[in-house]
């Protein structure tokens, strides 16, 4: 079902698609092994794959099978990185070492990305970015999906960071790195759950062919002083965000029992989605999909205009 390229094993399919300009968009693995509850996580990640299929592109979920990074998924793979008890997560810095001892790992945004750049895919579409952890004054805790965006040309659609961090620290950051932070139909920087964080954007869009041409302009006028990745926002509707008030309320009790737990670093995301999803009766499961496959779709046909305008660049 697969074949061998430079370091990586891609997907005949989305070979095919790549060399067809058939639009291809990556997704990530940590959100089926680490970020959703068995069985759902299985069946949510047949959905994102089918969401970006009916709507015209290839899905290519990356995921690290016995140490091959692999870039594409066959069902059976899609199968053991949301079933198997021994997957790891990986960021950048793990992929070296997940090689080397022939792991089983699924990639967080920072490793998805640069994986999906090495195979010349250009848009990624995921649920929350990671960012600036609160209290990171006193812990320097920060994503690397920060730092690997401002290194890697790739447009990331994403529902924002989750409200678990530090908002306004991460989009500064975001700033200083170089990165940018485009609306889809928003002036507000969503907050996962929630569709308002409570901090305005400085450019929105509401057009994915708008987002398409500014994403190819960066990359064409910011390099070579500049090599960054391009941050859409696109928030989960009004209507079917989480209830606003119960959101924080849990947001609160899951920080306190983190911190009582003495929860630290990688391990802190996982927690606290597990801590929603039990105290919330599924109803952030409910959110987290939805807002998903919204983005899996916004990412596709942002996939789309990328290659029709490319041309034109």
């Amino acid at each position: 079902m697969t074949v061998d390229g430079v370091g990586l094993r891609i997907h005949p399919e989305v070979i095919e698609a790549l060399e067809s300009d058939t639009p291809v968009v990556a997704l990530e693995s940590t959100i089926i092994s680490h970020g959703l509850p068995r069985p759902d996580n299985l069946r949510v990640a047949r959905e994102i794959e089918q969401t970006v299929r009916d709507h015209g592109g290839v899905p290519a979920t990356i995921a690290v099978i016995e140490g091959k990074p692999c870039v594409g998924l066959s069902d059976e793979e899609l199968r053991l990185i949301a079933e198997s008890d021994d997957v790891v997560k990986l960021g950048v810095r793990d992929l070296g070492v997940a090689a080397a001892k022939g792991l089983h790992g699924a990639t967080t945004v920072a490793a998805t990305a640069s994986l999906a750049a090495q195979a010349d895919i250009d848009v990624f579409a995921t649920g929350g970015l990671g960012g600036v952890h609160r209290h990171a004054r006193d812990s320097w805790d920060e994503s690397a999906d920060l730092t690997a965006l401002s290194r890697i040309p790739m447009a990331v659609v994403c529902a924002g960071v989750k409200s678990i961090l530090d908002v306004p620290a991460t989009l500064e950051r975001l700033e200083t790195l170089n990165v940018p932070v485009f609306g889809y139909r928003t002036t507000q920087f969503p907050g996962f759950y929630l569709a308002d964080s409570g901090h305005a954007l400085e450019w929105s869009f509401d057009f994915a062919e708008e987002i398409a041409d500014a994403v190819l302009q960066h990359w064409q006028l910011a390099w070579p002083a500049v090599s960054s990745g391009v941050l859409i926002a696109n928030p989960i509707p009004v209507e079917d965000q989480l209830d606003p008030v119960l959101h924080d309320r849990i947001l609160n009790e899951a920080l306190a029992a983190a911190d009582k737990e003495g929860i630290a670093g990688k391990d802190v995301t996982p927690f606290l989605l597990e801590f929603f999803h039990r105290e919330t009766g599924g109803e952030s499961l409910r959110a987290n999909v939805l807002l998903v496959k919204r983005n899996a779709e916004l990412a596709t046909r942002i996939a789309a205009e990328i290659i029709d305008a490319a041309p034109n660049q």
